[in-house]
């Protein structure tokens, strides 16, 4: 044996230490030295953690023992260093229910808890899904189902046809020590190559006939949704545990993310709605009484608008609490805001006679601006914002219209700064 003690001295042990023996003081100094019990010793609860990772591993410990801390895999360490972090490192020797047989209620786990000895199951990924509503589903709210196709347990194996590999114990990794120079040793841990890092073998002669081996079988389940009122685009939607299942893991959720589809009518801003409306232009200018607009639960909104009160084009009213339910407060609801387009009559509707009957009843023309000196009489035409900008001349302002320069023969103007 070599005489560097190190790593036992950090454990306050002797080298003829038994396992139990560096166990029990492990778990002594990592209760004292837990960051969550003393923050101020960060530093010292790495190192016993790095000293019990490589005395408590039975290979690592006798490379240790003949090679002292600056032998093989020294760096990244003895047992399972091989580049894993020490949180990987943790969560492989309390979280997998008591890797190196530590199973003790009282004994401290990686982020302050008590460990119980069972370990708390992986948990399965989430699953996000769009589910496709209008709003007239936001508005009512709606009860519907969704068909999902998932990953459930076999129920013929129960997932359980496999073995545990017996090359890696289970674990899906193995040591290896390889020589990387004269007198040098390097510890490495790799993938197990029995099982291809699954921990877990099979023959094929034991394959499941219902799931051939792969531990779950897919299956179609139908799911009742409801989609609240006030629900907005982008709500999500959990279903706990559906998600795909395998053997020892928690499903996660899928999660349904409702996705509004564009509404002919109406567009949504929190809990208010919006829409235009045309008017003829009598109604604009006399007032009206119908039912001006359908809305989304199938009812008519009749308004009376009196007469003389002018609707111009452009103009915006509101008509209060006919908006969207509040989400979980369905009874209180936003505004209804419209605007208003006015729609004029066609060229030639009307004759002289009634044009000028109109013109008495209309306000007046107002004051005749005075007029310039200079009159042109220019025509209106009908015309579309689509050309606007479309007469341009690429050029400059000293491009010549004529090209009496082309012969190099030009006017022979000097110019000169005075």
């Amino acid at each position: 044996m070599r005489g560097d003690t190190k790593y036992y001295d950090i454990l306050g042990v002797s080298p003829d230490a038994s396992e139990s023996e560096i166990k029990k003081a492990y778990k002594k100094l990592a209760m004292k030295y837990h960051p969550d019990k003393n923050p101020d010793a960060g530093d010292k609860f790495k190192e016993i953690s790095h000293a019990y990772e490589t005395l408590s591993d039975p290979e690592a410990r006798d490379m240790y023992d003949r090679y002292g801390e600056d032998g093989p895999g020294s760096g990244g360490g003895f047992g399972f260093g091989g580049g894993m972090s020490q949180e990987e490192l943790f969560a492989q020797m309390f979280g997998g229910g008591g890797f190196f047989g530590m199973g003790d209620e009282d004994f401290p786990h990686p982020g302050g808890h008590r460990h119980s000895g069972r370990s708390k199951p992986r948990r399965g990924e989430n699953i996000s899904h769009n589910l496709n509503v209008t709003l007239e589903d936001l508005y009512n709210g709606k009860t519907t189902k969704l068909s999902l196709e998932k990953n459930v347990i076999c129920g013929l194996c129960h997932g359980q046809c496999h073995q545990k590999c017996s090359t890696c114990d289970g674990r899906g990794v193995k040591l290896v020590v390889r020589q990387i120079g004269p007198g040098m040793m390097q510890q490495m841990q790799v993938t197990c190559p029995q099982c291809d890092g699954e921990g877990q073998t099979m023959r094929d002669k034991d394959k499941c006939k219902k799931c051939k081996g792969n531990k779950v079988v897919n299956e179609k389940k139908v799911m009742e949704i409801f989609i609240e009122k006030g629900m907005r685009n982008g709500e999500k939607i959990p279903m706990k545990g559906e998600a795909d299942q395998l053997p020892d893991v928690e499903p996660g959720d899928v999660i349904l993310v409702l996705q509004q589809k564009p509404h002919g009518l109406f567009e949504r801003s929190g809990a208010d709605l919006s829409c235009k409306i045309t008017l003829p232009l009598v109604e604009a200018l006399c007032g009206f009484s119908k039912v001006l607009v359908t809305h989304l639960d199938g009812r008519g909104i009749h308004v009376e608008q009196p007469s003389g009160s002018v609707i111009k084009p452009g103009q915006v009213k509101k008509i209060v609490g006919e908006g969207m339910p509040h989400f979980k407060r369905p009874m209180d609801k936003g505004d209804l805001y419209i605007t208003f387009e006015v729609e004029f009559p066609e060229d030639g509707w009307a004759t002289m006679t009634k044009l000028r009957s109109l013109e008495d009843l209309l306000p007046g023309r107002g004051e005749t601006v005075m007029e310039p000196e200079l009159v042109d009489h220019c025509k209106l035409t009908n015309a579309s914002m689509d050309d606007y900008g479309a007469h341009q001349k690429q050029g400059n302002a000293y491009d010549s219209d004529d090209d009496d320069d082309e012969d190099g023969r030009g006017p022979g103007v000097q110019c000169a700064q005075s």
